[in-house]
């Protein structure tokens, strides 16, 4: 294992529509560009693309996002949505049900844990 690993010397791997979650509004496409995953497969991290749709949510893992473009609406089950845009930089924790709806295109810098 490389102690530090230096992103701009790495080859993001294109993964088209490998999102988990379930589709519920929409006809959302996805693309990942993995910058880095851990040996163990546990930690992730790269940009996320998504066209507008809507998802239904249930995260495993703890998130790390910084909109770089586009508009969603997050809504945590039983709370109010939180409207999210290009420049916000936000946290989602394990265990956090909802949806997911994606208004304009987005493009998030991500990081799972």
């Amino acid at each position: 294992m490389q102690p530090i690993t230096v992103l701009r010397d790495t080859t993001p791997v294109p993964v088209l529509d490998a999102c988990k979650w379930e589709r519920i509004g929409g006809d959302p496409h996805t693309v990942n560009l993995n910058a880095y995953t851990s040996e163990d497969g546990k930690k992730i991290m790269g940009t996320w693309i998504c066209t507008p749709g809507k998802w239904r949510v249930a995260y495993d893992k703890w998130e790390y996002c910084h909109f770089q473009e586009g508009y969603c609406i997050i809504t945590p089950d039983g709370q109010e949505p939180i409207h999210l845009r290009a420049g916000d930089i936000f946290v989602v924790e394990p265990g956090m049900k909802g949806t997911w709806e994606v208004v304009e295109t987005v493009r998030k810098y991500f990081v799972f844990a």
